[in-house]
C-alpha cells in the first residue's frame, strides 16, 4: 500500500488503485468496529483532498505552499498511517511473529518488528495515563504551571526509550 500512496509507482494504468487503498483503512477500521477512528480517518483525509482539490488552483505563493505541503503529507501519509493503526489494534505479536516467520523472513528483521508492534501500544496507554495524572493534579496548557506539565509529560516518555 506504501509503494503505491506514497510513491504513485506503476503510473497511470495503476492511478486508480491510488484512491482504492486509500479507502481500504477505512473499510478495515469499520469491520473491526474501530468507528471513532474510522470516521476520523475519513472527515481528515476527505477534508484534506477536497481542500486541495477545491483551492489548490486558487492559491498562489506561500499560501499554495502551505495548502500543498499540509494536505499532500496528509493525502501520503494518513492513509498509511491508518493501516498502521488498524494492524496493530487487531493483531497479536505473536501473530505478527508467526505471518512472518511464514513468510521467511529473516530473524534480523521480525525481532525489531516485534519490539516496535509492542512498543506503539505502550507509548499510547503510558501518554492516557500521563494525561489522567495530570487532570488530577489540575495541570493543563495554559496557565502559570507551562514547565511542570511539559516536564510531567515528557520525562516519563522518555524513559520509555
Amino acid at each position: 500500500m506504501a509503494v503505491f500512496v506514497l510513491g504513485y509507482m506503476g503510473g497511470e494504468k495503476l492511478q486508480l488503485l491510488t484512491p482504492i487503498f486509500c479507502i481500504l483503512p477505512a473499510v478495515f477500521l469499520l469491520t473491526a468496529k474501530k468507528y471513532k477512528t474510522a470516521i476520523g480517518y475519513i472527515l481528515i483525509y476527505s477534508a484534506s483532498f477536497l481542500a486541495f482539490v477545491f483551492w489548490g488552483d486558487k492559491t498562489s505563493g506561500i499560501i499554495n505552499f502551505l495548502l500543498l505541503g499540509i494536505c499532500g503529507i496528509l493525502a501520503r501519509f494518513l492513509p498509511c498511517m491508518m493501516m498502521g493503526a488498524y494492524m496493530i489494534s487487531t493483531t497479536t505479536v505473536s501473530e505478527f511473529t508467526a505471518a512472518m516467520q511464514r513468510m521467511h523472513l529473516s530473524d534480523k528483521i521480525i525481532i525489531p518488528l516485534s519490539v516496535m508492534f509492542r512498543f506503539f501500544p505502550t507509548v499510547i496507554d503510558e501518554f492516557v495515563s500521563i494525561n489522567a495524572a495530570m487532570k488530577m493534579r489540575d495541570i493543563r496548557i495554559g496557565g502559570r504551571n507551562f514547565s511542570k506539565m511539559f516536564e510531567y509529560r515528557i520525562v516519563p516518555l522518555m524513559t520509555l526509550g
